[in-house]
């Protein structure tokens, strides 16, 4: 294996099985991607829980050019797909949604990802403390957080302001990573 590969057990024992485990799915993801330049996996055992038993936190950290892909798979999650989860299953789980992510990230290097229409921006809904909310063109709702607003603060935004935006998937979901003002709009002019 070519990629640099950090492997972390916290809580729990090192086990030469899930070691190699881990290290074959890693080989996977580097056969996906040839451009991958590091991998960091930790697992932690969680707390016993008397209704779910052992569970395991995994988090995965793919570097590649240009950004960091993080996966990271709660305990939660495995505890309601299985009545014994076991780290094996925990880390499978984590490394499928980390192919998924880096797939996802070839595409969009390779153009195969269509952009957002960018004559049809979202529009603030909401604007609270530290964070927001947007709908977008399709109608969806998008978190975004004070730190994604570029050129813009977010005491600046009103509900209803036109805004352009940058569309992620996390783990909890659909987020907006960049949120700026649509140029040329009205409350722009007005506001100048």
């Amino acid at each position: 294996m070519n990629t640099n590969l950090e492997i972390a057990f916290h809580n729990m024992d090192s086990s030469d099985a899930l070691h190699g485990y881990i290290t074959e799915r890693a080989e996977k993801l580097e056969r996906m991607y040839d451009r991958l330049v590091g991998i960091r996996v930790a697992v932690e055992k969680q707390h016993r829980q008397h209704r779910t038993g052992n569970v395991f936190d995994v988090h995965i950290e793919l570097m590649v050019p240009g950004q960091d892909i993080v996966v990271s798979r709660k305990p939660a999650k495995a505890a309601e797909k299985y009545a014994n989860p076991d780290a094996r299953t925990s880390v499978r789980d984590a490394f499928e949604a980390a192919e998924r992510q880096l797939i996802e990230y070839k595409q969009k290097q390779r153009g195969d990802v269509k952009p957002h229409d960018p004559e049809q921006p979202g529009y603030i809904t909401q604007v609270n403390g530290d964070h927001g909310f947007l709908r977008t063109n399709t109608g969806t709702t998008l978190y975004f957080h004070a730190n994604s607003c570029i050129n813009v603060t977010l005491d600046d935004l009103r509900e209803g302001d036109p805004v352009k935006y940058v569309e992620t998937t996390g783990d909890t979901g659909p987020t907006a990573s960049k949120v700026w003002r649509a140029s040329g709009s009205d409350t722009e002019l007005a506001r100048t």
